[in-house]
């Protein structure tokens, strides 16, 4: 007898005879469905691209992992940590770094600035020497060559290279007492800018400049620093070196992922994406109230027919399934043909680009198989919910005249 119901409920869906009313609400059901389905679609699968897309643009601004101190901001003990990480065969390179908040005043213009003192090494560890977009890195044969991120760099007006173009740092004492002089109130140095470098939204108002500037400033002794970066042979590997550093340095260092150090912007990141998917999933769900409608117009047109089958000994149950049957090939076809007109439109945007975020670049698209199941669950949840709702028709409303 289920054969029969799913029989029936087929024909209802395919047959070109008919009310042309039931017909044109029925198709309109399965078209919106279609249409709401393609839409989640894409849409998540741009997320899914903006996700990678995020990914490239700060690899090269964030580490593997990051060394701090749980006990103030200098680490202590140097040697023990230098040691630690030459015998970590895990370990490709690391880097000392010290960065604090410093004032930079060029020309009568100032602003706040972190300035971020770096070894010789840490384009090792971070190829920002790859951002650099203007200029050259500095050549760490002088402590105040510097690089500059480009957003502080245009509101200063700071000139590249240039014998006259030194800016000032200021960095204040630390310290009790009366002052006496302005020596005593921070220390200062003149800065050249070498390059022009894009923080990406994850580095702006940064000066990157040799630690040996930052020590100066702060009166530290040499070979110090706040913290350590470090770059893995296998970065699959972080959790596992993680552990295996913390078990050899102790219990006064901190040890973050990169994952970690950025909690905030994928959080972000993470929130914006279940927000778009809660909106896209109401959309399908109100889309879904077409095939209410195009159920309970079926029942209407098909009520002699169905007082025909409960008079020839059709169960009411069965009867109720033809409509079930009904409402789940509408969602089934709205699925399958959103899926298909989703990817096509991915696909056409992968090798097309012709939608762009800005006028260079393109809206990234990355078609993974989870944003399938996503949108497929989502869309059927309510789908076979509502056809299950609007089913449940009673023997009454058959019988009655």
């Amino acid at each position: 007898m289920k054969n029969i119901a799913f029989y029936i409920a087929s024909r209802y869906l395919l047959s070109k005879k008919g009310s042309t009313a039931v017909t044109f609400i029925t198709w309109l059901a399965v078209g919106a469905m279609t249409v709401a389905v393609t839409a989640m679609f894409v849409i998540i699968s741009v997320f899914s691209g903006l996700e990678d897309l995020n990914q490239e643009l700060i690899s090269n601004l964030h580490a593997d992992l990051t060394i701090k101190s749980t006990s103030g901001k200098t680490l202590k003990d140097f040697n023990t940590i230098n040691s630690v990480l030459k015998n970590n065969k895990e370990i490709s390179h690391f880097s000392r770094v010290i960065e604090e908040k410093v004032y930079i005043n060029y020309n009568g213009k100032g602003d706040i600035a972190y300035l971020r003192g770096v070894d010789s090494a840490y384009t090792k560890v971070n190829p920002i020497d790859k951002d650099i977009f203007y200029g050259s890195y500095p050549t760490f044969k002088y402590s105040n060559e510097v690089l500059m991120e480009n957003s502080l760099d245009n509101r200063l007006s700071i000139p590249v290279s240039s014998s006259s173009g030194y800016a000032t740092v200021f960095m204040p004492k630390p310290g009790t007492g009366i002052i006496n002089r302005e020596e005593d109130i921070y220390n200062k140095k003149d800065i050249l800018v070498t390059g022009i470098f894009s923080g990406k939204d994850q580095l702006d108002n940064y000066i990157i400049s040799p630690i040996e500037l930052a020590e100066e400033l702060l009166d530290l002794p040499k070979h110090s620093a706040y913290q350590i970066v470090v770059k893995l042979k296998n970065p699959d590997n972080t959790n596992a070196v993680k552990q295996q550093l913390l078990s050899a340095l102790g219990k006064n260092i901190e040890i973050k992922t990169k994952e970690e150090e950025n909690a905030a912007f994928w959080k972000m990141i993470n929130t914006e994406k279940l927000f778009i998917y809660l909106i896209f999933a109401l959309v399908i769900f109100i889309t879904t109230f077409n095939l209410a409608g195009a159920i309970i117009i079926l029942q209407l047109d098909k009520k002699q027919q169905a007082k025909s089958l409960i008079s020839l000994g059709l169960p009411l149950s069965h009867l109720r399934q033809i409509y079930f049957y009904t409402g789940i090939l509408i969602v089934v076809l709205g699925i399958i043909s959103g899926l298909i007109l989703g990817t096509a439109l991915c696909y056409f945007q992968q090798y097309t680009e012709f939608f762009k975020a800005n006028e260079t670049l393109p809206f990234p698209i990355k078609i993974v198989g989870k944003n399938y199941l996503i949108v497929s669950l989502t869309a059927g949840l309510f789908g076979f919910g509502i056809s299950w709702v609007f089913s449940k028709i009673g023997k009454d409303y058959i019988t009655k005249n």
